[in-house]
């Protein structure tokens, strides 16, 4: 399938959720050229048989300067290579590749892994980057976005409105998420499961640990992400207090959602689609999480979980405790739900045919 270049700001995302893209397009005679900071799993791609150029992206920075350095890398990367096709995701790689792509006539697929708190909220930051989109992916041969409202939403600012194609996110590996035995115990596990930042939700999950703890002794409150400093102090005090455990970041959740009851994600983040979400109803566990786009596509209220109102500690208590006051059996029937619904439509593999149809395309 000729040579790709995949121009992302993490490989440790990539790995999580695209790799095995990856390693189809290598099974397939595809050379591949992965541009990214290195991180833990910089070494595994190059084992595969990728070949590897470090690029330090600022995820957040709004710095001129850096952002025209990673333009005239992403354009040396391109004539140096000569990719037949450049895959991107997320902002930067979405924006600076696909001018990268726009002044070295290479085709390019983009992806909106979501919109970011830079696009959501109105003001000049907004429409700056609105206007570098526009800008960076006029040229794209394709554009994947992750759910409906990310895709109404760029469209309407006339950005993918001839190329835009729907994807069910990054989709889930059913094979490595398997459905696990729901735990019989009558002690319940709550699990979170993100970045430790406001934005995620975080502090409704301490607050409704806190009351629900007081009112059923029998419930555990586990928080496992990377930590931000501003939150270090309390989460190290309640996990003293036993009001939550904090595990900190685990490369692999699997052994949580077995001992797990039910996964709380109450982002109002702007998600493209929720991979914690996916994974934990891929393993048959309930959810409970915000009405929101990236969310609520996984979840059928009542069915597979329960809907809360974002910012809404008092909803996301009662949830907890109507949750609480089911059955083992309707609890399990919830997780099975859960399983069912992404076997159906957000299983992995639609995501890697996908791309495959692209590329040849």
């Amino acid at each position: 399938m000729g040579t790709i270049a995949i121009l992302t700001n993490s490989i440790n995302g990539l790995y999580s959720f695209r790799r095995e893209l990856v390693e189809e397009l290598l099974i397939k005679n595809s050379k591949i050229i992965i541009s990214a900071p290195f991180d833990t799993k910089t070494n595994y791609f190059k084992d595969i048989g990728c070949n590897m150029v470090e690029k330090n992206i600022s995820r957040r920075g709004t710095n001129p300067i850096s952002d025209f350095k990673l333009l005239i890398n992403y354009i040396r990367i391109i004539n140096k290579t000569k990719p037949d096709v450049v895959l991107t995701y997320t902002i930067k790689p979405n924006v600076y590749g696909g001018i990268a792509c726009r002044l070295t006539s290479t085709s390019q697929i983009a992806n909106i892994t979501g919109l970011g708190t830079a696009v959501e909220n109105k003001g000049i930051l907004q429409k700056i980057t609105l206007a570098l989109y526009k800008i960076g992916l006029r040229k794209s041969k394709c554009i994947f976005f992750q759910n409906k409202e990310n895709m109404k939403f760029m469209q309407f600012n006339d950005i993918g409105i001839e190329n835009g194609k729907l994807i069910p996110g990054s989709g889930v590996n059913l094979s490595h998420y398997e459905l696990m035995d729901y735990p019989e115990s009558n002690h319940i596990n709550f699990l979170f499961i993100s970045r430790i930042m406001k934005q995620k939700g975080i502090d409704q999950y301490l607050d409704a640990a806190k009351h629900i703890k007081k009112r059923h002794p029998n419930t555990s409150f586990h928080v496992l992400g990377n930590c931000e400093d501003s939150y270090r102090d309390i989460l190290e005090e309640m996990s003293e207090k036993n009001i939550i455990k904090y595990h900190g970041r685990k490369d692999d959740v699997r052994e949580y959602h077995k001992i797990s009851h039910c996964t709380i994600h109450p982002t109002y983040y702007p998600e493209g689609m929720s991979n914690v979400l996916l994974e934990s109803a891929a393993c048959g566990r309930p959810i409970i999480t915000t009405n929101r786009s990236g969310c609520k596509e996984i979840v059928d209220d009542g069915i597979n979980g329960y809907f809360v109102e974002q910012q809404n500690t008092q909803d996301l208590i009662e949830k907890v405790e109507k949750f609480i006051n089911l059955s083992v059996d309707e609890r399990k029937q919830m997780g099975l739900a859960g399983r069912l619904k992404v076997e159906r439509g957000f299983d992995r593999r639609i995501v890697i045919d996908a791309y495959l149809e692209e590329i040849n395309r």
